[in-house]
């Protein structure tokens, strides 16, 4: 929505460190991150959902409100949530936290998060935690504008990971790529 436009300058502007995106993503972005979404039942968590732009495209997929656990840091972003999506379920914490917020089955975790401009121990924590809650079945749904899988290499074998990547998105500023990473059976 353009009204999400203010919101996401002014947090760049004010937290520099909490909003690294130079733009708020894409619609095209979105719909190409909820399309790997299992279908089915189960909770989906969104990690940094901002201003609620993949947010908007999980419920046009059919996912329900009361389904969607939402992890933002930023309070003001997660007021803006409250008040946009009054039924998901909000949590203003760090996603690091978010296996100790979750005690129901989770089918997908998709992330907004700069995962490769984090420490590899958070970002440890983040996937870790991400797999804990969903079991062998989940994925992990990721976007990145770099040219390399947005999960650092050591983690991708600690966990078994393998994944899919999508065609660069040119909808989106800068272009992005996304990953749906699983784990390989055993």
């Amino acid at each position: 929505m353009a009204s999400d436009i203010p919101l996401f300058l002014g947090q760049l502007l004010r937290k520099p460190g909490q909003v690294v995106a130079l733009a708020p993503s894409s619609a095209a972005l979105a719909q190409h991150m909820v399309q790997a979404v299992p279908d089915g039942s189960g909770a989906v968590v969104e990690l940094g959902p901002g201003t609620g732009k993949i947010t908007r495209a999980l419920l046009g997929r059919g996912i329900a409100a009361s389904d969607l656990h939402l992890f933002e840091l930023n309070p003001d972003f997660a007021s803006h949530l409250r008040d946009t999506f009054p039924e998901t379920h909000i949590h203003i914490t760090g996603a690091q936290n978010a296996v100790d917020h979750m005690d129901e089955p989770v089918r997908a975790v998709v992330s907004g998060l700069p995962l490769l401009s984090m420490p590899n121990h958070i970002q440890d924590a983040i996937v870790g935690g991400a797999f804990q809650m969903m079991g062998r079945g989940g994925v992990f749904i990721q976007f990145t504008y770099g040219p390399v899988p947005p999960i650092n290499e050591a983690l991708r074998k600690n966990l078994g990971l393998r994944w899919d990547v999508s065609r660069k998105i040119w909808g989106n500023l800068p272009p992005a790529r996304v990953y749906t990473f699983r784990q390989s059976k055993v």
